[in-house]
């Protein structure tokens, strides 16, 4: 062991009369140590809320979505099998969205209807675990219901509305409820409107207060009867095996649909919100950093009051033939011991409460606000490894100005005085 260190050491072993100057070396770790868990902490939070919010972007809008400039695409099958044969896409599948009013007898909401594939494996993933009762496979079977106008039974489909809007219309699985929807009629692009009877086959529950309060499902096939336009579809979702491969499947698809086919992902759909967060992000992470920087620089009054009393010690060894830069090494080494034991014990304080955040969710949250109810928890171990640097970076640089005084005492003027 260098010498440098044992003295360095020696000096974190206070005497009676020193006891001030220990306590201030203490009071300095643990400043570290808070600042440090702080920003560990916080930077899990923050990437907790950034993988949240990227579900609740992706499960409102798709990965990567193929429309037409042209309107509805016919030979939508053809398009499908074009984006699955991609290297990187788990599967695509195509769908027709309209608005209506849906009413249950009991209450009526405007939602937004979205035709939809419910045995198609990319949809299932997707939807499927949202499903609380009921599920996807009975929008594609057929129902029994009394006729409104009496006589016999009429056979009707299924549909899949939110929790939030089964709560406002009073419905429950099972229940009829009727569609009513605004329709175009060609070539005079007249108005009219156009009536149909579901039962609630599924009720799911997103987490997206604007998914289940406003967006139903139906079997596409019925969609497109129900609105008028048969064998044909608005837009076909493509999903991605790992989204890190979206602008390169992007990309690909353009280069091998082209016109009038229009390409787009959720990255350009949501820039402005992804960049906000991300901008926030910094913003937080810059202002804890400040923070290690406050109690990394008690580092700098600490050093000083040291030198002050080791002014002695000082001269000694320089007359012992000691270098300045040993010298400087001392108080060096002393100082990044202090901030290395701050960092060590703040990563330490850091990782228990991620975990505890990320295991008994004691800090609730408004879920209507969003979307969960507990603070959600990302942790990185780069983030950790990055916050240690710059601790100790913060650290290291508090200690050049009281080394470099200590190494410019006069040992002739000390022993003077």
């Amino acid at each position: 062991m260098r010498y440098e260190l044992k003295i360095a050491l020696r000096y974190l072993r206070a005497r009676r009369k020193e006891a001030f100057i220990s306590v201030t070396t203490v009071f300095t770790a643990v400043g570290v140590m808070i600042g440090v868990a702080a920003l560990t902490i916080t930077l899990a939070i923050m990437g907790g809320f950034q993988e949240s919010l990227k579900e609740q972007v992706l499960s409102l809008s798709p990965q990567i979505e193929v429309r037409s400039s042209e309107g509805s695409i016919a030979r939508y099958a053809g398009v499908e099998a074009a984006a699955a044969s991609i290297a990187g896409v788990a599967g695509a599948d195509a769908f027709m969205v309209g608005q209506a009013m849906l009413s249950s007898g009991r209450g009526i909401g405007g939602v937004i209807v979205r035709g939809i594939k419910p045995q198609n494996p990319v949809v299932i993933e997707e939807w499927g675990r949202y499903m609380r009762r009921g599920g996807l496979d009975r929008l594609g079977r057929d129902y029994s219901i009394p006729n409104p106008a009496g006589g016999r039974e009429i056979s009707v489909g299924a549909i899949a509305i939110g929790i939030g809007l089964a709560e406002k219309l009073k419905a429950k699985l099972g229940d009829p409820v009727r569609v009513v929807a605004p329709i175009v009629v060609p070539p005079s692009n007249s108005l009219t409107t156009m009536t149909g009877a579901f039962v609630v086959g599924a009720i799911f529950e997103s987490g997206l207060r604007f998914a289940d309060r406003n967006l139903v499902f139906i079997d596409l096939q019925r969609a497109q009867k129900f609105f008028g336009r048969p064998d044909r579809a608005d837009g076909i979702d493509v999903h991605l095996v790992h989204l890190d491969d979206t602008v390169r499947v992007t990309a690909a698809l353009k280069k091998l649909l082209g016109p009038p086919y229009i390409v787009s992902n959720w990255i350009e759909q949501n820039e402005s919100a992804s960049a906000g967060f991300e901008i926030l992000k910094r913003i937080d992470a810059i202002v804890l950093v400040l923070l290690i920087g406050v109690a990394a620089f008690n580092l700098v009054a600490t050093l000083i009051m040291i030198v002050m009393e080791k002014r002695k010690d000082i001269a000694v060894l320089i007359a012992m033939g000691a270098t300045r830069r040993d010298v400087r090494l001392i108080f060096v080494f002393k100082g990044m011991i202090v901030g290395a034991a701050g960092t060590l014990a703040g990563l330490s304080l850091g990782a228990a409460g991620c975990f505890a955040l990320a295991r008994y969710h004691f800090i609730h949250i408004p879920k209507e606000v969003y979307g969960i109810s507990t603070l959600p928890i990302a942790v990185q171990p780069s983030n950790f490894a990055l916050v240690a640097l710059a601790s100790l970076l913060l650290c290291l640089i508090a200690t050049f100005y009281p080394a470099e005084q200590a190494s410019r005492e006069m040992p002739v003027e000390v022993f003077r005085s």
